[in-house]
C-alpha cells in the first residue's frame, strides 16, 4: 500500500475553520501574569522556575521562584501560588511562601538573566 500525500488546500482550510481565530490566554506562549505562565505548564507549574521580567531589566541574574503548589481560577488568569525564593542563586528561606506580585508584574519561565545594555558611542 502506497502512501499518498493529502492535498493541503482543502484539508488545511477545513481545519483552520474549526480552530478559534485567537488562542485562549492559557495557550499563548508569551510572558504574562504569574498564573497565565503557570497554567500553560503541566501540573500547574509545580517544579518550574519563574521570574519577574523586571529582574532581568534591572540586571539581576539567577533570581527565581521554584513553584511548589498552585491553584487557578478564571481559566488560569487568577489564583494563588506558593514556592521557594532564590535570590542571586541563594535560597532566601527554606519555608514555602506565597508568591507576591503575581498579577502586578510580567512573569516568564526560568531564572532571570541580565539583559544586555546597548552602549552608544559619541
Amino acid at each position: 500500500m502506497l502512501w499518498t500525500p493529502v492535498r493541503s488546500s482543502g484539508v488545511t482550510r477545513s481545519i483552520q475553520r474549526l480552530l478559534p481565530r485567537q488562542l485562549p490566554p492559557s495557550l499563548i506562549s508569551r510572558p504574562g501574569n504569574l498564573y497565565e505562565v503557570l497554567s500553560r505548564t503541566p501540573d500547574g507549574g509545580v517544579g518550574k522556575f519563574v521570574h519577574q521580567k523586571r529582574w532581568s531589566e534591572k540586571q539581576i541574574e539567577g533570581s527565581y521562584w521554584l513553584v511548589t503548589r498552585s491553584k487557578f481560577k478564571c481559566e488560569g488568569k487568577h489564583g494563588k501560588a506558593w514556592g521557594l525564593l532564590y535570590w542571586k542563586n541563594k535560597l532566601v528561606s527554606p519555608k514555602e511562601e506565597r508568591i507576591g506580585g503575581s498579577l502586578k508584574y510580567a512573569w516568564d519561565e526560568g531564572p532571570s538573566v541580565a539583559k544586555k545594555i546597548k552602549q552608544t558611542t559619541t
